[in-house]
């Protein structure tokens, strides 16, 4: 069922709003990556406040500088949103370099470099001009652990964390947001030819089926739980004594 998103878009854009208001921040800074989330986010924080900065931060992938860019501009310019770019390839290179002579770094690991890459990008940048940095993680990636610890999972607020993949794409929808960006698979674009659904070995639309009706065939029922279980830890603070 759709939900009302006339009425989404008022709520979050007051949440967004007050934030600024209690925290004192100047405006909002975002990665964005020409991906579906990043869209959505960066056109509720527009309409809440008028200092905006959407941050490109291509990093090795061939991907990043081709489709990702263009559909990165044209939705910030169809939304009257400042645009930068920061290209983080070379950084990524020289951390690979260094840590490479203590270790061999695994593969998953050097995917995970970028996240943490743009992560610490978007905090300079934001602390540098009295910002909040806006998360762009959906539910769905969410529950099933699909994003980088202290990466892409690091921000200090998220107007679209309740919302599962389809819920994004039809709210795009609702918002008229650029038709490429509402009609390519799903994709963080961390090497070539990477896609969510691949690495995730599920669609979305079953991960979505089963986080809003609780159905679904037992196979998939269990690999959403398993993918749950295995990244709680990714979802609460981590453990301290005391």
């Amino acid at each position: 069922m759709l939900r009302d998103y006339q009425k989404e878009l008022k709520a979050r854009v007051a949440f967004i709003r007050e934030l600024l208001q209690k925290s004192g921040a100047k405006g909002i800074v975002y990665g964005n990556s020409g991906g579906k989330d990043c869209t959505l986010v960066g056109i509720l924080c527009k309409k809440a406040c008028d200092n905006v900065l959407s941050v490109l931060m291509p990093c090795q992938s061939a991907q990043n500088y081709g489709q990702d860019t263009r559909d990165a501009l044209d939705a910030a310019a169809q939304y009257g949103i400042e645009t930068v770019t920061v290209d983080l390839t070379a950084v990524k290179s020289a951390i690979m370099d260094e840590v490479g002579k203590v270790c061999d770094v695994s593969s998953q690991a050097q995917v995970n470099i970028a996240p943490r890459l743009r992560m610490t990008t978007l905090y300079t940048i934001a602390q540098t001009r009295g910002c909040l940095v806006a998360g762009t993680g959906n539910r769905s990636e969410a529950q099933m652990g699909y994003f980088t610890k202290w990466g892409d999972g690091a921000y200090d607020f998220n107007p679209i964390s309740d919302l599962t993949v389809t819920e994004v794409y039809e709210f795009l929808d609702f918002l008229g947001a650029p038709e490429s960006i509402r009609t390519k698979a799903p994709s963080a674009g961390l090497y070539e030819g990477q896609t969510d659904e691949k690495d995730l070995g599920i669609s979305y639309a079953e991960i979505d089926r089963y986080l809003l009706t609780g159905e679904g065939n037992a196979s998939v029922v269990e690999k959403i739980r398993s993918a749950q279980a295995k990244s709680a830890h990714k979802r609460v603070l981590p453990p301290t004594f005391a």
